[in-house]
């Protein structure tokens, strides 16, 4: 009998310090790599997917010290309370310290006592700190939230830009930085920063979350919010007394969590606000209850979220749009963690683009921000507003937005668009129809040129529609020869279409205390007929009375089963049984691992390989990489 292999280190420190069974492969990928001489490595992967870990497990077993730069105080006293709780020597140093506590950890930090020294990107001002870093047997730094140091980035924080210099001076043997979110762009930049050199091992897994149930709304008013709020609340997370877990709703101001906040108390739900202008005991006291689950929902800002510890989260809600697709994935992320199914519901008004647009323009000291900062910072909500308007699978184009293009998923079967579309695809829209999208967008885009910049994107639409008021009359609209050139639509359609056009690019808002829409040069060429008309017209909304409930999950083709001959059916079968074990086992819904209109696809063409299962509707890189060898299995089996 063979001798047994001996056991892996890295599993062991993970099992006998941690407490965990086994690495995600990227975990273990991240780990080695940085554990090499001469290391440099770059994590992407979500909020809650174990980042901690790639720089943790090597801590643990290096000789010397690493140095974990965050921006988080609130994540570092959690992170060091834990590890120390495992036997894992750490500390954290910032401002929030007194001094002489300070001076107690950096002294222990000099004699070698830490193998885990958290220090916020701030400490790196002080001389005084480096110098000391200089003296420590620095094996590893490790940079979280890395995004933090791209100035085109989402979150862009100026004390990240000390880090370069630190690792210049430190020259330490290792390097890992690691976020959440970051583009192609923003991981170039990282890469640049932090000086990590074409040797760099860049590791972006993990972003597909097929149990999110994602959907996007524009709406016009409070009323209608309310109602689309409330619903989903409900839909996701139950009754008000008894929920079945948290949720967290997000707004773009102080003023908004406070009156959301008194909505959803009115309707019953245990309800509470959270915002940076709160003094900071009311704050930390919101957030420890809704940690230890005695609050339900947190109304917040983008101040809420971050090192929060809750599995259970059902619904992630923005009553108002936050600034980027990176912002968005980032807070969204924190629903269902614990891999049951959870809502991400986005809503976006006309007045929240207004607001945005006011924002982008204003620095933090309320003088105008660099017109590049401005610009770039535009262009990212722009690229949220083309997520708000997608006609294609939201999972998949989160995943196209952030390069990973491994973990697409061919469609999730379950996002509001997935869901919307019927299960017989039919032939691509004809050019007579084309033609007709096209003038309508045409006509949009000359009556947003004829307006000449003198009022907002509600009274073009009104103009357009044909409402003959004072206002309009006062504008001069009622004698354009665009009046009511779309009249028979709603405003609400036409809203629809304006949106539409600001994600294209074919139309812009001015940066004006009350933004009104203007014509962009591409825009202009689409209106004179010189470009494509590319663009997938709006459709009629539905009142909410009249609107029924979305289902839970994907619909089941069950017609395409019914059109099964025998041989095909029985296939079929036993698909959905090798499918229904799968997802026992892994603890995930069925349509997760497939969805039925998949499988029908598998029972009638019967694919061989990997290769021809990337063909079957459903069937991305990434259900393939998962669980495409499992089902090829079973249809080899007849």
């Amino acid at each position: 009998m063979p001798p047994l292999a001996p056991p892996d280190p890295l599993d062991l420190v993970l099992e006998e310090r941690f407490g965990l069974k086994r690495f995600h492969p990227w975990q273990r990928e991240a780990i080695e790599a940085a554990l090499a001489p001469g290391g440099r490595v770059l994590v992407v992967a979500p909020t809650g997917g174990g980042k901690s870990l790639t720089y943790q497990v090597p801590a643990a077993v290096l000789e010397g010290m690493t140095l974990v730069l965050s921006p988080l105080v609130a994540l570092m006293e959690d992170q060091v309370r834990s590890l120390d709780a495992r036997g894992v020597p750490a500390t954290f140093i910032a401002a929030t310290l007194d001094p002489e506590q300070r001076r107690h950890r950096e002294s222990s930090m000099l004699r070698g006592r830490y193998k885990l020294v958290y220090a916020a990107p701030e400490r790196l001002a002080s001389d005084a700190f480096v110098e000391s870093l200089t003296r420590c047997n620095v094996q590893l730094v490790a940079v979280d939230e890395a995004h933090c140091i791209a100035q085109w980035g989402h979150d862009f924080r100026p004390d990240y830009l000390r880090i370069g210099a630190l690792l210049e001076r430190l020259r330490p043997p290792r390097v890992l930085a690691c976020t959440a979110t970051a583009t192609p762009g923003v991981r170039r930049e990282i890469r640049e920063q932090l000086r990590l050199g074409d040797g760099c091992r860049e590791i972006l897994r993990g972003f597909a979350r097929p149990n999110l149930h994602l959907s996007a709304r524009n709406v016009e008013g409070s009323r209608e919010a309310r109602v689309a709020v409330l619903e989903a609340l409900s839909s996701a997370a139950g009754a008000p007394r008894a929920p079945s877990g948290g949720a967290i709703v997000y707004a773009a101001t102080r003023r908004k969590t406070e009156q959301w906040a008194e909505v959803l108390g009115r309707a019953g739900w245990n309800a509470a606000a959270y915002h940076a202008g709160m003094p900071g005991e009311e704050r930390s006291r919101v957030a420890t209850r809704f940690a230890d689950r005695s609050l339900d929902v947190v109304v917040a800002t983008n101040a809420f979220g971050m090192g929060i510890d809750r599995a259970d989260i059902r619904a992630v809600l923005h009553v108002q749009p936050p600034s980027s697709i990176e912002a968005y994935y980032q807070e969204v992320g924190r629903a269902g963690r614990d891999g049951a199914e959870a809502s991400g519901l986005l809503l976006c008004s006309g007045a929240d683009i207004g607001l945005r647009r006011r924002l982008v323009t204003t620095g933090t000291d309320g003088s105008s921000a660099p017109p590049e900062l401005a610009a770039r910072a535009w262009a990212l909500f722009r690229e949220l507003l083309r997520y708000v308007d997608a006609r294609t699978c939201r999972h998949d184009f989160i995943l196209r937005y952030f390069g990973d293009e491994q973990e697409l998923l061919g469609g999730c079967g379950h996002c509001d668009v997935c869901a919307s579309l019927d299960d017989d695809a039919g032939p691509e829209v004809d050019a007579v129809e084309r033609e007709a999208t096209a003038k309508v967008v045409r006509m949009a885009l000359a009556a947003v040129a004829r307006a000449r910049e003198r009022a907002g994107m509600v009274a073009v639409a009104e103009m357009l529609l044909g409402v003959d008021d004072e206002r309009t009359r006062r504008f001069g609209f009622t004698e354009l020869s665009t009046f009511g050139l779309l009249r028979g639509r709603t405003q609400g359609w036409i809203m629809d279409l304006l949106r539409g056009l600001l994600a294209a690019g074919w139309i812009d808002l001015t940066p004006t205390d009350h933004p009104v829409p203007l014509l962009t040069r591409q825009g202009a060429e689409v209106m004179r007929g010189q470009g494509p008309v590319r663009f997938a017209p709006p459709r009629e909304r539905v009142p909410a009375a009249a609107r029924k409930k979305a289902p839970a999950g994907p619909r089941g083709p069950t017609a395409g089963v019914e059109s099964l001959d025998v041989t095909a059916r029985d296939r079929f079968e036993r698909l959905r049984a090798h499918r229904a074990q799968v997802a026992r086992t892994r603890g995930v819904p069925a349509y997760v691992v497939a969805l039925d209109r998949t499988l029908v696809e598998m029972a009638t063409r019967t694919p061989r390989s990997g290769a021809e299962l990337l063909e079957v509707f459903g069937m991305g890189p990434a259900r393939v990489e998962q669980y495409g060898e499992g089902f090829l299995e079973v249809l080899r089996g007849g």
